[in-house]
């Protein structure tokens, strides 16, 4: 899978996909990222790619060609690559999207950066993707979580696939919680269960912490996971009510 980073700061991506599984994932081909700098798509003398705004206000908008002319050319070498645009208006990132990126054969990233956006960069994208109600200094940072959390659910990417299953939001609950030696630190004990080798029993005290973590974190979980009647059951004895 491709990934396009269209930046005023490339190099600020680069050094983040060259390490850990990500940078493996790179040296073996099962993804590629590049950093494209905005300024190559800029005219002038000065490469300028932000102008004062229209109407007065502080700070400085950037300009639509640029942006236009790359989307041009970045869409001949992707075809079928999806544009997205980084700002705090979008729809919010959650692992349901991250899921339905990682079907399509490539992602190309805009990033703001200054004041704003020329609104009509808005109608060069295809999706407008926002990663929470916060306001940073630019789109660099919520592309490349975007690239970590898609990066990770193709085939081959992590050592071991069947981590996908486990994690949080998989099946629409939390994570449980995981342990590993030494079975006591400063009187906190791994919980016995976990240290008996029994199979059936660990599931169940997994999942039953997966519903306890849900429900006293993230509540709102609860509506549209998965739950049997057994779920169900022990919910309501934690004092949830449908």
């Amino acid at each position: 899978m491709t990934f396009d980073i269209l930046t005023l700061f490339p190099d600020l991506c680069r050094s983040y996909f060259e390490g850990s599984i990500l940078g493996k994932a790179v040296d073996r081909g099962l993804i590629e990222v590049r950093a494209r700098f905005l300024r190559d798509w800029a005219e002038g003398r000065h490469l300028v790619t932000d102008d004062a705004p229209y109407g007065g206000g502080d700070g400085m908008v950037m300009k639509v060609e640029p942006v236009a002319r790359a989307l041009d050319d970045l869409r001949a070498e992707r075809p079928g690559a999806r544009v997205l645009l980084m700002t705090p208006q979008g729809r919010r990132f959650d692992q349901a999207m991250a899921r339905r990126l990682a079907r399509e054969p490539g992602l190309v990233f805009v990033c703001g950066r200054y004041e704003g956006i020329d609104e009509r960069i808005r109608s060069l994208v295809d999706e407008e993707v926002s990663i929470g109600d916060v306001v940073l200094t630019g789109g660099e940072l919520p592309a490349m979580l975007i690239i970590d959390a898609v990066a990770r659910l193709l085939p081959g990417v992590l050592g071991s696939a069947g981590s996908l299953d486990d994690e949080s939001f998989a099946d629409g609950l939390l994570e449980y919680p995981q342990y590993t030696r030494p079975a006591e630190f400063r009187g906190m004990k791994v919980p016995e269960v976990l240290l008996s080798g029994d199979h059936g029993a660990i599931a169940r005290w997994r999942r039953r912490q997966q519903l306890r973590r849900t429900l006293e974190r993230r509540p709102e979980l609860l509506d549209a996971a998965e739950l049997d009647e057994d779920d169900r059951a022990w919910l309501t004895g934690l004092g949830r009510k449908d």
